[in-house]
């Protein structure tokens, strides 16, 4: 990479941290707060009126859950590999699949069988699930939904919702989550190939 072409990757770090933040909804002084970086130094990131350092852009990629080189911006290096890093939460191990930050996530989660009451949550976003194995129960409103391996689902976020092992035993899933509602579209059959 030549000087001309570092010097245009460090220009794009302002508008890139300014579209991560948004993308996410997020204000300045939310992400004050969550990092520890005065919203003035966060505006003067944003707008390259400041350099870019590590000192800045790690509370910023931990905020953002983002590797750094996303915010950086730095050359891909051929490799197409998603290099997945299962992480607990809770009762369930969660493996996300996109590496790049925006609207659509992926994710495989393997939860575990959980004792005491099933609260419902709501928040921004549109899910689609789709069962690997095992059984999963997905309370969405009044409705109370066991899925199979081989079945899917797909639901509004804004409903209150809760999902987890339908049994004793735990369930596998890949999910599929937009935070500004994008829906996902299932198709049962593959289309047939003109040739």
């Amino acid at each position: 990479m030549d000087d001309n072409a570092y010097e245009r990757v460090l220009a794009d770090v302002g508008p890139r941290l300014r579209r991560v933040r948004q993308e996410r909804g997020v204000t300045l002084a939310a992400l004050s707060a969550a990092t520890g970086i005065s919203v003035s130094t966060l505006s003067r990131l944003e707008s390259g009126g400041r350099k870019a350092t590590l000192e800045l852009l790690l509370p910023l990629a931990q905020a953002h859950q983002v590797p750094l080189d996303e915010l950086v911006g730095a050359p891909e290096v051929g490799d197409p590999r998603v290099r997945a890093v299962p992480q607990r939460r809770g009762h369930m191990t969660v493996v996300p699949l996109t590496r790049q930050p925006g609207a659509l996530q992926a994710f495989k989660l393997v939860m575990d069988p959980v004792e005491g009451p099933r609260e419902q949550r709501v928040h921004e976003g549109y899910e689609w699930l789709y069962v690997l194995s095992g059984r999963l129960r997905l309370l969405l409103a009044d409705r109370d939904v066991e899925l199979r391996a081989g079945e899917a689902a797909e639901f509004d976020t804004r409903l209150p919702h809760w999902f987890g092992p339908a049994g004793e035993e735990p369930v596998e899933l890949l999910s599929l989550f937009g935070r500004q509602g994008e829906r996902m579209h299932v198709r049962a059959r593959p289309r047939a190939r003109a040739d």
